[in-house]
This record gives C-alpha cells, sequence and structure tokens, in this order.
C-alpha cells in the first residue's frame, strides 16, 4: 500500500499547504489490482481458519466439504505456502491440497488421496478446474497470479472500482474476459463475473460477508455461482487467526501423510 510522507522545507510554509485541498490517490488498473491481491491473500505473515463449503447442484442435491486451511507467506506479495486438510465427509477425510504458490512462475500444486495413498500433482492445465467437487476452482483457493492477465479501470464510484482483465494467454483458460468489483474501503474484491468469448457471463465469485480480524479485513463468506447449470457452492469462514508463527517446515510432503495436528486445532 502506497503511503504518503510530505515533508515541507520552510516552517511558513505549513499553515498555507494545510490549508490547500488535498489531491485524491490515483491509482492504475494494475495497482489496484495489487492491492486487492494483498487484501485477499496476505494478510498477517501466516494464518490459520476452518472452512465449510456446501455445494448444491443444478437438480438441488447438496454436498458438504469441511477443511482447515494452514497459510504461511514467505515475502510480502510474494511466494506463499498453503495447506489444506480435510475433515468431512467421511469419503475425502484425511484429503489435502497443497499449494506453493510462486510469483515468478506457474504455482506448484498437488492433491493427497489417503484411500490410494496417492500424492497427485495437479497440472498447471487443471487449476481452473472443481475443487474436490465444488464450484469453486484450484485456482479461486490459492488465488490467480496477477501477471497472467491485462486490466483496464472501466469505473471508479465513491463505493468500488470496476476493473475488467483479459488474460494474456488466452488459449490457457476458460474465460476471454472478467470484470471484479474491488471495495475502495479495505480492497477486498467483492465481486467477479466471467464471460465467455460471446459475451455472456456464466461464472460469478461473490463475497456475502467481510469482518476484521486482528485488524485485517477478512472474507467470512462468499459463494460461486454457475450460472449455467445453476449450480453453486457457498464457503463460510470461522476461527480465523493470523501471525500464529507457523514454521516452514509443516508445508510438506510429509505433512500430507502425516498431518501436524498442532496446529490444525
Amino acid at each position: 500500500m502506497l503511503k504518503f510522507a510530505p515533508k515541507f522545507l520552510l516552517t511558513a510554509l505549513l499553515g498555507s499547504a494545510l490549508a490547500l485541498p488535498v489531491a485524491a490517490e490515483t491509482l492504475t488498473a494494475e495497482a489496484i489490482i495489487d492491492k486487492a491481491n494483498l487484501a485477499s491473500f496476505y494478510a498477517g505473515e501466516d494464518g490459520r481458519s476452518q472452512a465449510r463449503m456446501r455445494i448444491v447442484d443444478g437438480q438441488g442435491r447438496e454436498q458438504t466439504r469441511q477443511f482447515t486451511i494452514l497459510r504461511r507467506t514467505k515475502a510480502p506479495a510474494g511466494d506463499q505456502q498453503m495447506l489444506v486438510f480435510f475433515s468431512r465427509p467421511s469419503d475425502v477425510r484425511g484429503t489435502v491440497f497443497r499449494v506453493e504458490k510462486k510469483v515468478a512462475s506457474d504455482d506448484d500444486r498437488w492433491l493427497y488421496l489417503p484411500g490410494l495413498d496417492l500424492l497427485r500433482r495437479i497440472s498447471a492445465g487443471d487449476k481452473r478446474t472443481s475443487f474436490v467437487g465444488s464450484d469453486f476452482f484450484y485456482e479461486d483457493v490459492s488465488g490467480r497470479n496477477p501477471r497472467e492477465d491485462d486490466f483496464t479501470l472501466v469505473e471508479e464510484t465513491d463505493q468500488h472500482y470496476l476493473i475488467e482483465a483479459t488474460p494474456k494467454r488466452a488459449n490457457s483458460v476458460e474465460f476471454a474476459r472478467y470484470r471484479v468489483w474491488v471495495d475502495k474501503g479495505h480492497f477486498l474484491p467483492m465481486k467477479a463475473e466471467y464471460q465467455d468469448g460471446q459475451g455472456e457471463v456464466y461464472r460469478r465469485v461473490s463475497v456475502a460477508a467481510v469482518e476484521t480480524i486482528q485488524g485485517h479485513p477478512t472474507v467470512m463468506r462468499s459463494k460461486v455461482e454457475d450460472l449455467r447449470s445453476g449450480g453453486y457452492t457457498l464457503m463460510e469462514f470461522r476461527g480465523v487467526q493470523y501471525d500464529l508463527g507457523l514454521p516452514e517446515s509443516i508445508f510438506s510432503e510429509r505433512s500430507m501423510r502425516t498431518p501436524p495436528t498442532q496446529y490444525l486445532r
């Protein structure tokens, strides 16, 4: 986040300078997205939360998923580590999703399936596929690298910035473009709509609840809608904590088979 600390060399100028109106901070589309990325994925040096997903398909049939997320930041706005441990229902208990998030290259992602004792690498081409049967994608969970898209500021109001994004590699994703509404107060993205090549909105991600935890505005409830099938997934968080001092050593392949239970309670 940009910080301004103006210094006046002459004391006599201070009074007149304070009397002048302060110009509003002007941000480019890229700067807004960078701030939104920081607000969404870099709160604190590390974090832990419990999450519950309610998955509803187009026929109204429901499934649930419960899991714990551990996240550690290696450098501000830089590489990160993430582990997601599933606890319910029984058919996904023990499943673990691991991410080594990289700014300069594709992220590394793995999924551990305990029933088969199988550690499966998720290829870069699969990052925009369903996350354990939900309407969230793998990429939604760990975050899309802002450097993969070009951004244009479409609209600015008192409440939000509206940004349009187009992928730099069109053949690498299923969307032609998307629009994201970024809150001007805390810079969390509050809604994103994905369009196909004909301009039809077919997917929507929205935030329903935000709370400030340890000084960090935090998404507590969100929703992804598949507008073609009529299905949707609701995600709710609880027990969110930041700056726990999580050691780097737990973000490993070993932890996928032997979870660090002391950090999951």
